[in-house]
């Protein structure tokens, strides 16, 4: 029942309902999923890019710093098969001394349209001694495991001075090693890189680690 002294509301205007559509809520999303695909976007431009620039430095790196070589011959096996491929440092010797132990690549003496690589044994103004295939410097047996009992020469040699700014430098395959026992100590000159990884074949992979020999 209604009072008589109360009067009726007047009728609010409701307003319609907002109708939503498939198509309108895809509308609405769209802003959203294009913000996501661009951000996507930017992020793969952004990969390019890097991967890029990585690869543009490795192959800077490759090209002024390291070298490959094809290894021709087995003075320095085990370390180094035949046709083994290395790469070399050719900037290392700018900032680091040459040290006894060290594999290094130079320009034959006889002949410098050639490149040879050996271990270095003696240091300039050093004393080498061979005697029944042990080696001597300045009057101090040199511990060689880099070479293997059955690639020891047995033969004497020396004993001779390495001059000044010149290396004595030897094969670890120490029976067919064509070395400064035939063709003298190398000058500094000619030393051109240091060897420090093997690429190929795959079951060689990894660095050439130098070994330093020198009693401390």
């Amino acid at each position: 029942m209604q009072n008589k002294d109360e009067k009726p509301l007047p009728a609010q205007a409701v307003p319609p309902a907002t109708a939503i559509s498939p198509s309108s809520s895809r509308a609405e999303s769209a802003p959203g999923a294009n913000s996501r695909a661009h951000s996507l976007r930017n992020e793969i431009r952004t990969w390019t890019r890097d991967l890029f620039i990585a690869i543009g430095l490795a192959l800077i790196i490759i090209v002024f710093l390291y070298q490959p070589v094809k290894v021709e011959g087995t003075s320095m096996a085990p370390l180094l098969s035949d046709q083994e491929r290395i790469f070399i440092n050719k900037f290392v010797y700018r900032f680091e001394p040459i040290e006894r132990g060290d594999v290094v690549v130079f320009w034959y003496p006889l002949d410098r349209s050639k490149s040879f690589i050996k271990r270095v044994i003696a240091l300039p103004g050093e004393t080498v001694e061979i005697r029944q295939g042990i080696v001597c410097v300045n009057g101090k047996t040199l511990p060689e495991p880099y070479v293997p009992a059955k690639y020891e020469d047995m033969t004497d040699f020396g004993p001779v001075k390495v001059p000044r700014q010149m290396y004595f430098v030897m094969g670890d395959h120490r029976i067919s090693s064509n070395d400064s026992r035939i063709f003298g100590p190398v000058a500094r000159r000619f030393i051109y890189g240091r060897a420090v990884f093997a690429y190929w074949p795959m079951d060689h992979f990894g660095t050439l680690y130098s070994t330093d020999a020198q009693d401390k």
